[in-house]
């Protein structure tokens, strides 16, 4: 779970989706710069990509979380150090 937990971790296909999609937005920035679009444009795309990959990161780490807390409640074990590393990574992706 998490960042220092060793569980194996599905991930299901809409997350898979998102992550296409943000690939083929890579792809149509690349065929702008190709095309020698305007700076702003460009860089319009890039921002809606990162706000993108951000919005997966923050799914896949509540996800993750979701599934850890469920784990360690089930084996009466404390969470506060789970949300605490959820904590961490979203900073740390930032």
């Amino acid at each position: 779970c998490l960042a220092k937990r060793m569980i194996k971790m599905y991930y299901d296909k809409a997350v898979k989706n998102r992550l296409k999609r943000i690939e083929g937005q890579f792809r149509g920035i690349l065929k702008m710069m190709d095309e020698q679009q305007e700076c702003q444009d460009v860089i319009t795309q890039l921002s809606a990509v990162r706000k993108a990959v951000d919005r997966t990161i923050g799914l896949l780490v509540s996800m993750n979380l979701a599934q850890c807390v469920r784990k360690q409640v089930e084996e009466g074990q404390d969470t506060e150090e789970l949300v605490k590393e959820a904590v961490d990574l979203l900073v740390k992706s930032r």
